[in-house]
């Protein structure tokens, strides 16, 4: 054999050993990840205050997954622009899986609305396993003197532009749950955004706005009491929370769905095993009957699904929101 064919099937071999013995390592790595993941307490980061349903249902699965993997889950609340706060520390931290976010309907939204400031959940973090969902409620002030849903169409039919709906803000679920509904009922009605919704439901309670879709956490007291009157849930099923309350779908309104619902997200590049282990984690919570009393409890129903079917609901919401957003022209303050 001449001496330059030696030296390259040396070479050859050599590039072909070095190869095998990096997969062998990456491997390798992460099998100890799996085995060792999470070593430190890890953060779940949530971008609206304490207190909201998305905090409620962060600290539910905070303290079941410590409990399961064997170190301390921080629920970390940093509220502000839409939870793009606390998605961006995220999705610029280190990819270990000891800095996790909690990705909701908001993210979703935010990406046509502030497109220059939003974390896009598609591209930017890596999608875990689905927790819950909140349904919004369409709830109305007894004075409107409506019982069903049929009868408010006709009515704001009959009012155009006169019938008020609260929401918490320009561009949140609420808001778009009303745009949505007045544009498959081709009606109209005067939106009336509040800073958040707790005052935007004091204002309904008082009589000072006649509806609102609001989150079945927040209205399902002021229905049980009898100040508010519920029309309909807004979720593709109806809510665990009030098995009685028909569908906006099962009234007429057919692909009607808005729903707050939660997400588990890591930063992208962490390791597919510690993905795995808590997607499996995720689930293993969810069939623990605390977690599902105390999600009842909240107006939250259960959500199971893995990062396939996670990453299809938000590219299916992200294209829906931004169609209502388009046809109804709204625009942030």
């Amino acid at each position: 054999m001449q001496p330059d064919k030696r030296h390259f099937l040396r070479r050859v071999t050599g590039i072909s050993a070095g190869l095998a013995a990096a997969t062998v390592l990456a491997l390798a790595n992460i099998a100890a990840a799996q085995d060792i993941y999470p070593s430190k307490p890890v953060k779940l980061l949530v971008g609206f205050p304490a207190g909201s349903s998305t905090d409620v249902a962060a600290r539910v699965l905070a303290q079941k997954l410590s409990g399961s993997l064997g170190q301390q889950f921080l629920v970390d609340n940093r509220p502000g622009a839409s939870s793009n706060i606390a998605a961006r520390a995220v999705a610029s931290s280190t990819p270990d899986g000891l800095t996790l976010f909690l990705g909701t309907i908001a993210n979703t939204i935010s990406i046509t609305l502030q497109p220059n400031v939003s974390v896009d959940l598609s591209k930017e973090l890596v999608p875990v396993a689905m927790i819950g969902s909140v349904p919004n409620l369409l709830v109305v002030h007894p004075s409107l003197g409506v019982d069903t849903m049929q009868q408010l169409i006709a009515k704001a039919k009959a009012n155009p532009g006169k019938i008020t709906y609260a929401s918490s803000g320009n561009g949140t679920s609420p808001h778009l749950s009303g745009e949505l509904f007045t544009t498959m009922t081709d009606t109209r009605m005067l939106h009336v955004p509040y800073k958040g919704s707790s005052p935007a439901v004091a204002d309904l309670l008082a009589g000072q706005v006649s509806i609102m879709f609001a989150p079945a956490s927040t209205a399902l007291p002021h229905i049980r009491s009898g100040k508010l009157k519920a029309l309909a849930t807004t979720g593709v099923a109806r809510t665990e929370a009030a098995p009685d309350l028909p569908t906006v779908q099962e009234l007429g309104l057919k692909d009607f769905e808005s729903s707050v619902w939660f997400g588990l997200n890591a930063p992208l590049g962490t390791p597919p095993a510690i993905v795995e282990k808590l997607r499996a984690a995720v689930l293993a919570a969810q069939e623990n009957a605390d977690f599902q009393n105390q999600f009842k409890q909240q107006g939250i129903d259960i959500v199971r699904a893995g990062p396939k079917d996670y990453a299809a609901l938000i590219g299916k919401e992200t294209d829906k929101w931004a169609g209502v957003i388009k046809a109804a022209g709204v625009k942030t303050e």
